[in-house]
């Protein structure tokens, strides 16, 4: 037998159940397009929700984004709050970046660019980070993603991060701190902590 399909897979081999699910914030509402074998198909996660409820607002330019943005509802918020920035949403899910683009043009956000993470240039760096990581990828595969897009910040930028305390947030902040970043706390709040990321004082990540 075949390994089972994940949301973290990119082709998903689960039949497609497409659904809508609405994402209702106090400045923004959305009705998103889902399916089966994509993260949290059945309902906006409830990380998510604390993550763009606890999130200041996003800088107003730039380049930001959405690491691992599934059908979009943190791409989509982000494009909402800084309309006059280009929000990358990347995933290595192709069904879920073809459901972000369908959700992007049906909000009218035409500053969503959605991108395997492959495709991103080189040379993007990116003024903030928002993201509800994979942590189901295990943790070597997490470390190395993370190392590798949180090295992509902006000397200034900042990278918020929602994770559930039982899948590791603690263990994960004392982890960036080891390697250097500048890891704080920015709120727990129903089993879930939001981590701010900053480039350490002492330079370059080692």
């Amino acid at each position: 037998m075949g390994s089972p399909t994940h949301y973290f897979s990119p082709e998903p081999a689960t039949p497609s159940r497409p659904q809508t699910v609405r994402l209702d914030l106090p400045d923004a509402s959305f009705a998103l397009r889902t399916d089966a074998g994509v993260f949290s198909s059945s309902r906006v996660d409830p990380g998510t929700k604390v993550l763009l409820a606890e999130a200041p607002a996003p800088p107003p330019a730039g380049d930001l984004l959405d690491l691992g943005c599934g059908y979009g509802p943190i791409a989509l918020t982000l494009a909402s709050r800084a309309p006059g920035a280009t929000v990358w949403a990347v995933d290595v899910n192709e069904r879920a970046r073809a459901l972000t683009v369908a959700n992007a043009a049906t909000a009218g956000l035409a500053n969503v660019r959605v991108a395997a993470p492959e495709a991103v240039p080189d040379d993007v760096r990116f003024a903030a980070i928002w993201s509800n990581p994979p942590v189901r990828v295990g943790k070597a595969a997490l470390h190395d993603l993370l190392t590798t897009w949180l090295g992509r910040l902006t000397p200034d930028g900042v990278a918020l991060l929602v994770v559930q305390k039982h899948l590791g947030a603690d263990s994960l902040q004392r982890w960036l701190g080891e390697r250097g970043w500048s890891a704080e706390r920015r709120s727990s709040r129903q089993a879930y902590r939001v981590l701010e990321v900053r480039p350490g004082d002492a330079g370059e990540p080692t």
